[in-house]
């Protein structure tokens, strides 16, 4: 039997770097721009652009999320939920689209008895050697 848990209000942790390869004409485009001042800097256009674009996406993210039931934003698994399902004798089944962090006091051996599957579009933030561990269950 599956379990799942609800997401957690934590503190936000730090954000994702990217690497991206430009154009020289699409970078003196944007060194123009934020030379003029319509943006503070590079990141600030690049993450503009991103999110006018995600936004343009919005109603498909919903679907989608609604359809594979993924949590929205951050879920974070500490050791004591992850006994406590372990206790119950059930496993979970993470899905999320964003961040899916595990504590960084919870085992190997304690992730592998409390979680069944790990599916995660954005970031896992887990210690090396849980996400080792559970590397065959993560998709």
């Amino acid at each position: 039997m599956s379990k799942s848990i609800k997401p957690v209000n934590a503190a936000k942790p730090a954000d994702e770097k990217l690497t991206i390869n430009l154009g020289y004409v699409d970078l003196g485009k944007i060194d123009l721009l934020v030379q003029e001042g319509f943006y503070a800097n590079r990141s600030d256009l690049i993450r503009t652009a991103i999110r006018s674009h995600l936004a343009s996406h919005a109603d498909v993210v919903k679907q989608v999320v609604a359809r594979k039931t993924l949590v929205l934003g951050i879920q974070h698994f500490s050791a004591d939920e992850l006994r406590a399902v372990q206790a119950s004798g059930e496993a979970l089944q993470i899905r999320v689209l964003g961040l899916a962090s595990i504590a960084l006091d919870v085992s190997p051996e304690l992730a592998l008895a409390a979680i069944d599957s790990v599916v995660v579009l954005g970031a896992l933030h887990a210690s090396p050697a849980v996400k080792a561990a559970l590397s065959n269950r993560i998709r």
